[in-house]
Formats: structure tokens, sequence, C-alpha cells
């Protein structure tokens, strides 16, 4: 395996559920040795699942990959102790508690950097790590609400619709990541660590970028806009004889071609679609001419016809068409990592490509099974195999 561009740092991973992972995952696949510390089984009263699935699932299998297992107690003194060994040779420790938790494990910020300042220490928390609502519970659905996002999905008039995917926690856990890295390369100036947080509610209210500048700078509130662009027009679903479609033909120009190759130039000169402005007043109207021309189509003549006219045009694919897809099977984002129990799984590869650096096309490590490194890095610790069985048989690993 070539040299990965993040191979040289070590990353201990506190972390659990989906937003934290995410964070260590990026991390993990462009090389960082990463630690995933986690109680022993017999303390651990999601008995190894965790709230996104059992361990062997395949949500866990995919979120987890590239990264070594040491089970630790850090409610024990001698678990923070191993803990704080290892601390004395990362780079990174990664965290995603309620903001509260890690005082009362004694693995806050302060505590890492008295052992080492040159500690990168990432966090995640539902809501930030002070304010009023700092020490509240908090997961991805709640912060699509509270964040707006559910505000502003769905068909309008139909209520709140929160988004398809763990959104909230995603967003977080990448953008923790950046922040991590940013948080290394100023390492590189001053020689010390830092504390990088963000949180659920941050990252999703960082998502709505384009309607939240229309509340800050025009003091509009967007409301839903379902399928529909909120203000470009025409962008939206459009039913087929065999499906639906996305068309998205909004400006002057990109109309222009599209009532064109419909052969509808009369919709160039109907007074209710001239301009841009009129077009989106009379949208309603509009898409619907437009859907009695799509619905006598396939999917597959109006992508064709669309794309020969220049109009951003594709199907609504499910999810095993997506993986069907010519363009996506030449992407290669689709991996493969070898299972010693569960065999060859397919994964969701990096969607990032660097032309001068190895990529990580293929996976180094399965998900790991729990513990399953343990040994290993207490020896690489000085903890020879009569210390390990003590340090089991009292439930500190």
């Amino acid at each position: 395996m070539p040299r990965l561009p993040l191979s040289r740092f070590r990353v201990l991973d506190l972390t659990s559920h989906r937003a934290g992972p995410t964070t260590a995952r990026q991390l993990a696949d462009w090389g960082a040795d990463v630690i995933k510390i986690e109680p022993p089984a017999s303390l651990d009263d999601e008995a190894g699942g965790s709230l996104i699935g059992m361990r062997h699932g395949s949500d866990f299998q995919n979120l987890h990959r590239n990264k070594r297992s040491l089970t630790l107690n850090l409610k024990s003194p001698e678990g923070r102790a191993i803990f704080f060994k290892l601390v004395e040779t990362a780079d990174v420790v990664l965290e995603n508690y309620r903001s509260d938790v890690k005082y009362r494990l004694e693995v806050d910020y302060e505590a890492v950097r008295r052992v080492n300042p040159r500690i990168v220490y990432g966090s995640i928390a539902g809501f930030g790590q002070d304010g009023p609502y700092a020490t509240r519970p908090g997961v991805d659905q709640i912060a699509q609400g509270m964040g707006g996002l559910m505000s502003v999905t769905g068909q309008p008039g139909q209520g709140p619709t929160r988004v398809g995917i763990p959104i909230a926690d995603l967003c977080s856990g990448h953008f923790l990541a950046q922040g991590v890295l940013i948080a290394l390369l100023d390492r590189e100036h001053t020689g010390e660590g830092q504390w990088v947080h963000t949180s659920l509610l941050e990252a999703q209210i960082a998502m709505l970028d384009f309607q939240v500048s229309r509340w800050l700078i025009d003091g509009e509130v967007p409301g839903q806009a379902g399928n529909d662009h909120p203000t470009s027009t025409p962008t939206g679903v459009f039913p087929t004889s065999d499906g639906h479609v996305n068309i998205a033909a909004a400006g002057d120009r990109l109309y222009r071609r599209f009532c064109e190759a419909i052969g509808r130039p009369d919709m160039l000169t109907h007074p209710d679609y001239t301009t841009s402005g009129s077009r989106r007043r009379n949208r309603a109207a509009l898409n619907a001419t437009i859907a009695e021309y799509t619905s006598t189509r396939t999917s597959a003549e109006l992508v064709e016809a669309m794309t020969r006219a220049g109009v951003p045009c594709g199907p609504i694919n499910t999810i095993d068409q997506v993986f069907a897809d010519p363009q996506v099977q030449h992407l290669g984002i689709a991996k493969t990592v070898e299972h010693g129990t569960l065999g060859t799984l397919g994964v969701v590869g990096q969607p990032i490509t660097l032309s001068a650096a190895p990529q990580p096309a293929a996976l180094r490590m399965p998900t790991p099974e729990r513990g399953e490194h343990s040994d290993a890095l207490l020896e690489s610790l000085g903890y020879d195999g009569a210390a390990i069985d003590g340090l089991r048989a009292r439930q500190v690993i």
C-alpha cells in the first residue's frame, strides 16, 4: 500500500453514533492511523451495536473502516492512564459526547493538552460547547428542525419534512474533519495544537447558505418549494411516460434552448413567460404546460433531447439505479473491502481525487471487531501478556 497523505498522523477516536465517526472516517481513509477506543463489551449497554445498528450491519461496516479498535474503560483510573499514554504520541483526539461528559470522564481538551500540547482536539456536540442548550442531547433530526431545514423541505402546505439523509450528522462530521486539518496545518507554524469544535446545529445552519442569505440580507423568510427550485423557474421534477426527470431550464438562455428543443417557440413570446420574473410568478401554469409535453416522452428520450440542446436534465434514480449508471461506474466510487467474517463488502469510497497523491482506492482495513487490536496496541505501550490479562479481568479493557 503506497503512502497516503495523512499517514503521518495518529488519531484517537472516542466517537460513536454517526457525526464523530464521519470525521474519523475521513481521516482514516486518507491514511491516518485511527484508533477507535470503545468500552469493553461487558460495560456497553448497546452490546456493540450502538444506535446505528449491529456491528456487522452494513451501516456500521461502511462507517468504521480503516480503523483499529482498542477497548478501554475511561471511567476507571487505569483506563484513563492507558488513554493518556496514547495521547503522548497522538496528533488528534476526536469526541462527540454531550458537551459536559468529557469533563466528567476527565478527558477534556485541557486535560489532554497538559500531556501533549501539540494535540488537535476535535469535538462535535448537538448544540455547541457552551450556551443555554450546551448540555442537551442532540440528534440529527432535532438539528434539522431547530436549524430551519425542515421548514424549507417538502411540499408547500403539507407541514415540515425531514431530509432523507442524516445531513446534520454528516455535515458536522465533514466540517470537523476540515477544521482538524486546518488546525494541523496551523500547528506547523505554532508548534501547538488547539481545540476545534462544531455542532449539529451550526453545521445545519451553515448548509442553509442560500436560504439563510435570503433572511439575513433580504429579510425574507423562505418557505417550502417542494421539488421546484426556490427561485429559478422552470427548474424541478416533471413527469414522463415511465417515471420522472429533473429539468433545469431557468434563465433566458436555457429557457430558449428548452422551448426550441420541445418545439414550443410560442412559450418564448407568451406574455406570462417572457422574463424570469414572469415565469416565476406564473410557475404553476408553466410547469403544467411543460408536464403536458414531458408526460408523452420517456425519461431516456427527454434526457437525450435536453442534453443535445444543452439543457441540464437527468433521471431520478433509485439507489440501485445510481450504481448501475455508467458515469457512476466510471467514477468508481463504489469500493470493496475484505472482512474476515463477512467476506467481500461493498462500501462508499471517497468523492475526492488528488492528482498528485496516492488515492485510497483499495480500502486498507475493514471495520474492526470490538477490541480486535487491543493486545497489539497495549504491547506497543509496554504491557506484557500477564498485565494485559489482568486489565481484561478487571474490565479495564
